[in-house]
């Protein structure tokens, strides 16, 4: 319980009607969660207004109202705070209520289309070997030390956020890696957090859905190294062309990593197989269990923060070529007849490329690439006929599927997949709309020694049809079908 003038405190006041000095046991901006003891803080979403629940909030018991606009009729007994940004006000004030967790870690973000999940998850499984407990917030799973608590979002709102910060310091956690996605950013739920440093992997199209244009999805990203702090550390991958762009107009101290250009940190490739990677980080020589360029770049990244955070250089070195890759990326098997069968949760036009370039790169020659692919509803639909090209000129053959089609129908989402399938190409590609169906399709036309990639949904065990969630794991599918045609 906290007082609302302490929680205020940075909070971006611009008028106050009523008593501060007034107990807090709970922040929402849900009006439906408001009760006696509750601040309720109308936000302006993408879907509704939280300034149109504010009578909803108080005649279901909550006193404090926290607002960018005063209703036209206030009510007497209810204290209004009017701020600047109700967004960026609760995530403030969430961190003033959870005692500023995010200031007694050392809490890392990475930001970026691709990567995030792997760099997050890589440098918390690094210093669980080092011998501490570090908390992990990613798309995947969070993590205190092994205490799983289910992820529901890329980044957790402001309060659930803090909530789970405050109990990482409670266990013991000195360190925390974060996913920070671009829907985070520019809703400002981390608004309020202080972060000791800041990884940008790459930017390529994504969540044109939100962000309307490129140009709006760059400066979200942007916007988290411009609110760095001066002591605090941006490494960015500068072989991406807008890595210089995101730290123009950072405090913190920028570094860079790259394969191809000069840079801070740097790796080279030496070989790169199944089995996994053999690459030189800075001047040292590593096998990884991890597969293709792009984990190249994951694992450089790592590397460079583990550095950066005062690690011993030889201790990160030889504790990176024991880690295993998250759960849905790149995870591979193979049949009893040979079949390598892929799951990975590329879902966007430059993963896609990246994971079927990779495959490429070390296929043995004569087997074929076979390539199930589907694409989410209510989502971007301009990367449905690129992503379906990708998969098409990089593939012997294409199953175009359902992902999660959400409240779309999913024979409209394959449709304008197929857009952008060339009419040379198109005998190459078979439209099964049973997301099953079309891994068991793949796997019956299979010989051995083929590649069968699966892609776009990765770690998921789920599928999203209608507002409802069904039990769905391409792995798990793509093991019993394997098992029937071995």
């Amino acid at each position: 319980m906290k007082l609302l003038k302490d929680i205020l405190y940075k909070a971006g006041i611009e008028e106050v009607i009523g008593n501060t000095h007034l107990a807090v046991e709970t922040i929402c901006f849900d009006s439906r969660l408001a009760e006696k003891m509750s601040a309720f803080v109308a936000i302006r979403g993408t879907q509704k207004d939280g300034h149109l629940f504010i009578d909803k909030a108080i005649a279901q018991g909550s006193k404090i109202i926290v607002c960018e606009e005063l209703p036209s009729e206030l009510v007497e007994g209810v204290t209004y705070v009017k701020v600047k940004d109700s967004a960026k006000a609760l995530g403030l004030m969430a961190s003033n209520y959870y005692d500023n967790p995010s200031e007694k870690l050392k809490l890392v973000g990475v930001t970026g289309t691709n990567g995030k999940t792997t760099v997050t998850t890589l440098l918390h499984r690094l210093y669980r070997s080092f011998g501490n407990k570090p908390g992990l917030i990613s798309t995947v799973v969070n993590l205190i030390g092994t205490k799983e608590i289910p992820a529901t979002h890329t980044t957790p709102d402001p309060v659930q956020l803090n909530r789970l910060l405050q109990q990482m310091v409670e266990e013991g956690c000195k360190y925390c890696f974060m996913e920070v996605s671009s829907h985070a950013i520019h809703q400002r739920r981390i608004a309020g957090l202080k972060f000791a440093g800041g990884i940008f992997t790459n930017i390529t199209h994504d969540h044109l859905d939100y962000h309307k244009t490129f140009d709006n999805y760059i400066a979200a990203k942007k916007q988290f190294f411009d609110e760095l702090p001066a002591d605090a550390f941006s490494l960015v991958n500068v072989d991406d062309i807008h890595g210089e762009i995101m730290v123009q107009n950072t405090k913190s101290k920028v570094y860079h990593y790259a394969l191809r250009t000069g840079a801070d940190f740097k790796a080279k490739i030496l070989e790169n197989h199944f089995q996994g990677l053999n690459i030189i980080l800075d001047d040292r020589e590593i096998w990884s269990k991890l597969i293709g360029k792009f984990n190249a770049y994951n694992l450089l990244a790592t590397y460079a923060t583990a550095l950066l955070l005062r690690e011993e250089k030889m201790e990160v070195l030889t504790m990176l070529s024991n880690l295993n890759p998250p759960a849905g990326r790149f995870q591979y098997i193979r049949s009893e007849s040979g079949i390598i069968g892929i799951v990975d949760y590329a879902h966007t036009p430059d993963a896609l490329k990246n994971v079927l370039s990779t495959i490429q790169e070390i296929r043995g020659g004569n087997e074929r690439v076979i390539t199930v692919i589907g694409c989410g509803g209510d989502r971007d639909k301009s990367k449905r006929p690129e992503m379906a090209k990708i998969a098409a000129d990089l593939s012997d053959r294409v199953m175009l599927t359902s992902d999660n089609p959400r409240s779309e129908e999913p024979e409209a989402i394959i449709r304008d997949m197929q857009a952008g399938i060339e009419i040379t190409q198109q005998k190459k590609s078979l439209a099964i709309t049973d997301r099953k169906e079309a891994i068991k399709a793949a796997a019956s036309m299979a010989d051995p020694g083929d590649i069968i990639l699966v892609a776009g949904k990765g770690h998921e065990t789920y599928q999203e049809i209608k507002g409802e969630r069904f039990d769905f794991d391409d792995m798990k599918i793509l093991i019993e079908m394997l098992n029937l045609v071995s």
